[in-house]
């Protein structure tokens, strides 16, 4: 599939943490965004946008538009061949997990791929999902050949009850997969990241990234970090990844894109050596003690049991292959990241 640059590129959720560096290289590519965002008078969120637009070769117009509201997408989508569909809630702590995750997920990808149905010029759709979507607990790796994820395997075991985020990303990006098979003018590709770490382009994103580097920032994990063993990647990469991935013709299918695999402890250790002054605990929790207190610190004891001290492995072999990509370290993304909030003053300077 050749996708004409001359042409508008449509991205939804443009404000958010992932697409704002998106759109920082679509626009450093000279290409025109059409910025899809819910309300396109809110100078806070669009302002970083408008300034990159400023600096860099190509052009961006806003369009309103909501997951929820059927055909919203449409104007946005006019005239373009390529949409990045990147806007999806990334919360963990919720009220109504149905209301707050499923809901504008699953619809929220239901509406924008019928828009691509509806427009003709349309080619194809890059998909933000997860590895989340590829397995919901670090046990489950276990039953994996080699004990590693790969892009054959799917999330068996999350629910509205459990890991609710994680079942969000596997609804959404099965029912992405069921309309487009449904047709044939437009294809597929889904980019499946682990946690997403690294300086965006505005630190007042919302983001579970935001929140954990935030956490540890203020001393949450001051007295020391779990066993949690972790894929990241920088956002960065990530948007390198979906470039790469919209303009290869020979691009299908899905691609985990993730660099090495990690630790909050192997992150934390980083962190405590170049910000001493901050209240960073590096040693090691067992897990019978997070298991206690997981309750007061946002997690449920299933989760803790599930995911602590069990080992990370995803194969990211097909993005090398056939994207070309290579990774930032982790702790270099992790330590550049929380010097990023500490200059928007989401972290407390010290």
């Amino acid at each position: 599939m050749i996708i004409d640059r001359t042409k508008p590129v449509m991205v939804t959720g443009a404000t958010g943490y992932v697409a704002g560096r998106l759109v920082e290289k679509l626009l450093s590519e000279g290409l025109t965004v059409h910025a899809a965002v819910r309300d396109p008078k809110n100078e806070t969120k669009t302002a970083p946008l408008k300034e990159l637009a400023d600096k860099l070769p190509g052009n961006i117009h806003f369009f309103e538009a909501d997951l929820l509201n059927d055909g919203s997408y449409d104007s946005a989508a006019k005239g373009c061949e390529l949409i990045f569909h990147t806007a999806s809630p990334f919360v963990r702590n919720v009220e109504d997990a149905q209301r707050d995750l499923i809901d504008p997920a699953l619809k929220g990808t239901r509406n924008v791929l019928e828009t691509a149905d509806r427009v003709e010029s349309v080619k194809r759709v890059v998909l933000t999902s997860s590895c989340a979507a590829i397995y919901g607990d670090a046990v489950d790796l276990l039953n994996y050949p080699n004990g590693t994820m790969t892009e054959e395997n799917w999330n068996t075991t999350s629910s509205l009850e459990h890991q609710p985020y994680s079942y969000s990303k596997t609804l959404a990006e099965r029912e992405a997969w069921k309309i487009a098979q449904q047709q044939s003018r437009w294809d597929l590709i889904v980019i499946n990241p682990s946690l997403v770490i690294g300086p965006g382009i505005n630190p007042n994103a919302t983001s579970e990234s935001f929140s954990i580097f935030k956490q540890i920032g203020k001393g949450d994990f001051k007295m020391g970090a779990p066993e949690y063993n972790i894929g990241a990647v920088d956002v960065r990469d990530l948007a390198e990844a979906h470039f790469r991935a919209a303009f290869s013709p020979e691009a299908s299918g899905r691609y985990i894109i993730s660099g090495e695999s990690s630790s909050f402890g192997s992150v934390a250790k980083e962190l405590k050596r170049k910000f001493p002054s901050y209240p960073i605990g590096d040693r090691k929790i067992p897990k019978w003690l997070i298991w206690l207190i997981a309750p007061a610190v946002g997690m449920s004891r299933k989760e803790v049991s599930k995911n602590i001290g069990y080992p990370w492995k995803a194969d990211n072999s097909k993005s090398i292959r056939e994207l070309q990509m290579t990774y930032r370290p982790v702790v270099e993304s992790a330590v550049e990241f929380f010097q990023f909030l500490i200059d928007g003053n989401q972290i407390p300077k010290k």
